[in-house]
């Protein structure tokens, strides 16, 4: 069980319907976390926590995903986009914060969302000529359909590597039993928290929006909000060059790295309270 105290739960209806589900707060000017892959707003706990205390936070479950509603036949970037365009009009929130995949989402929502006038991105997959890794992505499918949760999460963690070191050097028959007995035990974590083993598939479709958004980061020279690009200095260097290619494509972008930061950086296991700072920083204008 976490220490922090639950927090109050609210949903919205997204334009095809589906019901997208979020956690609120604090007290403040808006502020919207989009959370990565494999991942659920629980994993945002502890950072919008420490946020609370100068905006109200809100965090949703992307679709697919515990408090909201599935994927959808028609699934593809602008679903995901749709579903933070109904939270922005819900909320009023003009802020907006993603991490990896929620970041892609992000960048793509304020493209068409002229409210949103400060955005923040950490380590956004946007692959550049190829440089995101795909070829691992047949395996894990194969491995999801076969009901080999573990398996298809070790294959994907690798084929990822966000943070070199951290799983590379560990092999596939020594992590899959320990990922294995990992999940059964969080399995009995709090009602409204998502089990690893119920967010293992949800990374096919967010390899999805990774091929969808492929090569497209000159669109965003279009962008007019500001831009804060966060990134830490251990992780991977496709993501590193993606941050960098958005870097001199953005119009008012400020990067920023974290030493000794991975890519998990903002989330409850990573250094939640070092990437609050930054963001505070730039969501306050200072």
């Amino acid at each position: 069980m976490r220490n922090e105290p639950r927090t109050p739960h609210e949903q919205v209806l997204s334009a095809d319907g589906t019901t997208i589900g979020y956690r609120r707060r604090g007290r403040g000017p808006g502020l919207i976390l989009v959370h990565g892959g494999m991942q659920a707003s629980q994993h945002f706990t502890k950072l919008a926590a420490a946020l609370s205390t100068d905006f109200t936070v809100y965090v949703p479950d992307r679709r697919g995903r515990g408090l909201s509603g599935p994927h959808g036949a028609d699934f593809g970037v602008m679903r995901e986009v749709e579903d933070v365009q109904a939270l922005v009009t819900a909320t009023g929130a003009s802020q907006i914060f993603g991490l990896s995949t929620g970041a892609l989402v992000v960048l793509r929502t304020a493209l068409s969302t002229p409210t949103l006038d400060r955005i923040a991105l950490y380590e956004p997959p946007l692959s550049i000529d190829g440089s995101a890794p795909m070829d691992w992505v047949p395996r894990y499918d194969h491995e999801v359909a076969a009901g080999k949760s573990a398996s298809a999460l070790v294959t994907a963690l690798k084929g990822l590597d966000a943070e070199p070191s951290l799983f590379s050097r560990i092999p596939r028959f020594a992590l899959v039993p320990l990922l294995a007995i990992g999940a059964r035990l969080q399995g009995d974590g709090p009602a409204d928290e998502v089990p690893v083993k119920a967010l293992i598939p949800t990374q096919h479709f967010d390899m999805q929006v990774v091929r969808e958004m492929a090569d497209t980061v000159m669109d965003y020279a279009a962008l007019d909000a500001r831009v804060l690009l966060l990134g830490g200095t251990k992780s991977a260097d496709y993501l590193r060059l993606a941050l960098r290619k958005l870097s001199e494509a953005l119009p008012h972008a400020r990067s920023v790295d974290l030493p000794g930061i991975g890519h998990s950086g903002p989330e409850d296991d990573g250094a939640p309270l070092v990437v609050a700072e930054a963001l505070r920083e730039f969501f306050k204008g200072r």
